[in-house]
């Protein structure tokens, strides 16, 4: 009897120590798909941002987000227009403070406005490419492509516009420094979001 109890304990230890192993080996495969998954999504944003215009600013924007965008051409340049629509944003509220600057000349003051209304201009289109991409249909998506790809270069004009009124006008460095800095802040990242729909969606 006691020989039974004893074969019959080791075949429990034996048991258990397999179910050990499989949950463990279960463990570290799922651990390591997960890896590799990660891996593979971190490694599509760099390729992408590796043609762009702006990589290293591509890089810093989207490399976060590789999680998210999952590999998806679609999630990859609406991640890239929402960056641009942001940059965009905080480029208008930087200009628009530089209009309440004392001292401003009238020329200065021209030209900041003027700046204003480009930049406005220029979310419009980048917010339509954005709500044009979540609409893509199969019948229809090249001309859709074109669309976008036609704002999205406006936006990128309008933006260096702001840049284009200082020529042949007398502008302090102040507000030149200001504007072209901002500029510069929004037009690689919409640069950049240009270049992926080129290179993601080419008919």
């Amino acid at each position: 009897m006691e020989g039974a109890y004893t074969t019959s304990y080791h075949a429990l230890i034996t048991i258990l120590i397999t179910l050990l192993f499989i949950s463990n080996f279960h463990t570290t495969l799922a651990s390591t798909s997960s890896t590799t998954t990660t891996e593979y999504y971190n490694s599509y944003v760099k390729t992408a941002c590796n043609s762009t215009t702006y990589p290293k600013e591509c890089n810093k924007a989207l490399y976060p987000l590789a999680s998210k965008i999952k590999a998806n051409p679609q999630k990859l340049c609406s991640n890239a227009l929402s960056i641009s629509i942001k940059a965009a944003k905080n480029s208008s509220s930087t200009i628009s403070k530089l209009s309440k600057s004392k001292g401003l000349t009238q020329i200065e003051v021209g030209i900041i406005k003027d700046c204003i209304e480009n930049i406005k201009d220029s979310i419009d289109e980048l917010k339509q490419s954005l709500n044009e991409l979540g609409h893509l249909g199969s019948s229809n998506a090249r001309f859709q492509i074109y669309d976008i790809q036609t704002w999205v270069s406006a936006a990128i004009t309008d933006e260096y516009t702001c840049t284009d009124g200082f020529d042949g006008q007398s502008v302090s460095k102040t507000v030149k420094n200001t504007i072209r800095k901002s500029i510069l802040s929004v037009a690689r990242p919409t640069s950049n979001a240009l270049s992926l729909i080129n290179n993601h969606y080419s008919y």
